[in-house]
């Protein structure tokens, strides 16, 4: 490495701290943005706004928060400057390439541990080469890396996680007993003293953990701070209490006061102390290249002054605020991660996005069992107390049609326990991480909300473990990244340096595609994802837009399996399978916004009573019939049988035209909401039962001959009949739709907002 590539170095870790501000924003941005969206405190623009002030406020307090980046995980007394290039390269690198992958999938991580492991797996692969060149012994990596930080932080991901989980349950239990879902009537009486309480926790916050850092604050002021504790507090507590009894006396929601100060809080703590996780590293090199340059040979030059403490310029501090303020208000990403969150606190139900994992059922039946006991052991009068207390029944003040995902004291909740366990760990010293905080205390909040119903509780919990397992992975993802590019830039200099940006440019390409294919997934099915309906010209649009949508998704499955079943390609097979549970949920969906259609149009009871067991029965057999097609495919490719006759297949093509265009026509009539013509489509089922009928009668022939055996024979009459059983409930439900709502106007669009 000669002197040439100092400014190469200087121009790409510039490049990169821009590259690391936008995907760990649109990471992290899920711990101060999701109990105000999730609640709809306020409308989007307004919790933005909010945010992005947080977040412009905070940066300008972490002037003195850049130290890890320098001497946190290593010490850089035994580095020379170029060895720390290929350091923080590796670890830049590795950062953008983690964090974007993890913004893909829509999981929250910590950047905190990302870059402290990707230090510690850059420094390591750095400091083993260097021994090796020196023919030392491998003992000497003492010397090198502060190996008591990694193990610090392993310690704080388990103590944060369990803290954050129990202290969000039970605050969460406690404040719905004492003002159940229909809090507002509540309000006049505790809503000031709990308030009070919420609002003293999170401005003490904002001292003890947003401003801490800020060249502002002296360290004399900070350590009054710390000891007057109880002091503050409870003057923060008379002041906020006395404030928000007079807010209530005027009739105005506290709990949204709360909620929007809360965010501000939490996007100043963000600001002030993960910024380091984004800048630090290139901060730190520009530093070492500054020294390096005040030295006669900057390519031999010590890092021994990189230890000191030193404060960074204020326009880089905004500088960097302003990239993150652009990337939290154009992110989408930012919103795929959010979604992730927002889904497992749900209060109602709604599709899942996880499947269910054998460690999530085992938990939930260990739970139900123990729940049993507890409640077998407690006097019923207290059960049933609790029981009414949590009922969402009680809550008739609140428009459905405006109602988020969760309510105002629950996001109140959020924030304030996440503020009070921040606050009290950095006040006392104690490893954590703002993402696990935040994430638990809201997972904790949802299970003591019983938003984890029997239906939901099993994805939930799986969503939960799969989102932990990401926290756990980002450490031997980040340390093994970082070890492998520290390595390859430390052999191949320049050389590697371009493979790593070639392969980094293609990875970050390939995740802005498969996001892109994701969400416009996500797009094209939203309306089944509503959750709240009040009138028949509401609900009936959109269960014939969603009954399209399922017919389209349908067509094309029984295409694509048909297709792979006459290839033998279990690769497909398998992606198909994968798909089933997602359009029995669809199927269900549509099941619940007809029944209540069916009960807004308050048809007679004997009618209503047929309607609901025929769309019941047909919408059943449509999705078995459909599944049991897969399954038998998936089974017969991936034991690896002979595949199907050229006969057999000529026959099933046949049939897959004929079903491919019966459903196409039912399903255009659904989602563009027009009339089709139930004798056309008539005429098209008898066609397909006569094709049928002649196909059967060929395969009876070939099963006389011997040349089909049992096995290819039991396949394709099983084929056939799901085929006509599909074609046959597809007619009914066209029946059906037709007789039920053929006195309401459909014409208008729903609202799948």
């Amino acid at each position: 490495m000669g002197p040439e590539i100092i400014t190469i170095a200087a121009g790409l870790l510039f490049t990169f701290a821009i590259f690391d501000l936008t995907v760990g924003v649109s990471n992290d941005a899920v711990n101060f943005l999701n109990s105000s969206i999730g609640s709809k405190a306020a409308p989007r623009y307004v919790i933005m706004l909010v945010a992005s002030l947080g977040i412009l406020m905070g940066v300008t307090f972490s002037s003195g928060m850049m130290e890890i980046a320098r001497k946190g995980v290593f010490h850089p007394q035994y580095f020379i400057m170029p060895e720390l290039l290929i350091l923080f390269l590796a670890v830049m690198i590795s950062d953008i390439i983690l964090l974007d992958l993890f913004n893909t999938f829509g999981l929250p991580t910590s950047t905190t541990v990302s870059v402290v492991f990707e230090l510690l797996g850059s420094a390591v692969a750095v400091s083993l080469w260097k021994i090796r060149q020196q023919g030392s012994s491998l003992l000497m990596l003492g010397q090198y890396i502060n190996t008591s930080k990694a193990m610090t932080m392993i310690f704080g991901i388990l103590l944060s996680i369990i803290v954050a989980f129990i202290c969000g349950s039970v605050i969460q239990f406690f404040s719905r007993t004492l003002f159940t879902f229909d809090y507002r009537t509540r309000l006049m009486r505790y809503g000031a003293l709990w308030g009070g309480v919420a609002l003293s926790l999170i401005t003490y916050f904002i001292l003890i953990k947003g401003a801490s850092g800020s060249v502002f604050i002296t360290p004399e002021s900070i350590e009054w701070i710390k000891t007057h504790t109880m002091t503050i507090l409870l003057m923060l507590f008379g002041i906020s209490a006395v404030i928000l009894q007079i807010l209530v006396i005027f009739k105005i929601n506290i709990f949204k006061l709360i909620v929007l100060v809360g965010t501000f809080a939490i996007a100043m703590s963000f600001a002030a102390n993960d910024l380091v996780n984004f800048i630090g590293v290139p901060l730190a090199g520009f530093q070492a290249i500054k020294l390096a340059r005040l030295t006669p040979d900057p390519m031999l030059a010590g890092m021994e002054q990189l230890g000191s403490a030193v404060q960074t310029d204020w326009y880089i501090l905004l500088g960097a605020g302003a990239v993150m303020v652009i990337t939290l208000w154009l992110s989408r990403k930012a919103r795929t991660v959010s979604r992730t969150e927002i889904s497992l606190s749900s209060q109602s139900e709604s599709y899942e996005q996880t499947d269910s994992m054998f460690l999530a059922r085992t938990i939930v039946r260990m739970f139900i069992s123990f729940y049993g006991t507890v409640k077998a052991i407690l006097p019923s009068p207290l059960t049933r107390y609790v029981a009414h207390r949590f009922d969402p029944k009680l809550d008739h003040m609140s428009d459905p049609d405006k109602q988020g995902s969760f309510d105002l004291l629950r996001a109140s909740v959020n924030l304030m326990v996440a503020s009070a366990v921040i606050s009290y760990a950095t006040s006392n010293k104690l490893p954590l991480s703002t993402t696990y905080v935040t994430f638990m205390v809201a997972m904790g909040s949802s299970f003591a909300d019983r938003a984890w119903g029997r239906e939901s509780a099993v994805y939930r919990i799986t969503g939960v473990l799969t989102v932990i397992g990401g926290w756990f992975l980002t450490a031997l993802l980040a340390s093994t990244f970082a070890f492998t590019f520290a390595t390859i830039l430390f052999h191949l200099k320049i050389t590697g340096l371009l493979v790593i940006l070639l392969l980094g440019a293609f990875v970050l390409w390939r995740n802005h595609r498969h996001h892109a294919k994701r969400e416009s997934a996500i797009e094209e099915t939203r309306v089944f994802n509503l959750r709240h309906v009040s009138n028949v010209k509401e609900i009936v649009p959109t269960t014939f837009v969603q009954m399209g949508y399922l017919l389209f998704e349908i067509r094309h499955s029984l295409d694509n399996t048909l297709d792979a079943l006459f290839t033998q390609q279990e690769w497909d097979l398998n992606e198909e399978r994968r798909k089933v549970r997602r359009y029995q949920t669809w199927a269900n969906v549509i099941i619940a916004n007809i029944f209540k259609a069916l009960r807004l149009l308050q048809m007679e009871s004997a009618l209503n009573s047929y309607q609901y067991s025929q769309t019941v029965r047909c919408l059943q057999k449509l999705t078995d019939g459909h599944r049991d097609i897969i399954a038998r495919a998936h089974k017969h490719v991936s034991n690896q049988h002979k595949g199907l006759l050229p006969e057999q297949v000529e026959d099933l093509r046949r049939v897959k035209t004929l079903i491919h265009d019966v459903l196409q026509d039912v399903e255009l009539a659904f989602k563009n909401k027009s009339e089709l013509l139930y004798d056309h489509q008539f005429e098209k089922d008898a066609e397909l039962r006569e094709l049928a009928r002649q196909l059967n009668e060929r395969q009876t022939q070939r099963i006389s001959s011997g040349a089909s055996k049992t096995r290819l024979s039991i396949l394709f009459f099983a084929i056939m009949g799901n085929i006509l059983m599909i074609s046959k409930q597809n007619l009914r439900l066209l029946e059906i739709f037709k007789k039920s709502f053929k006195n309401i106007d459909i014409s208008e669009d729903p609202d799948v907002e």
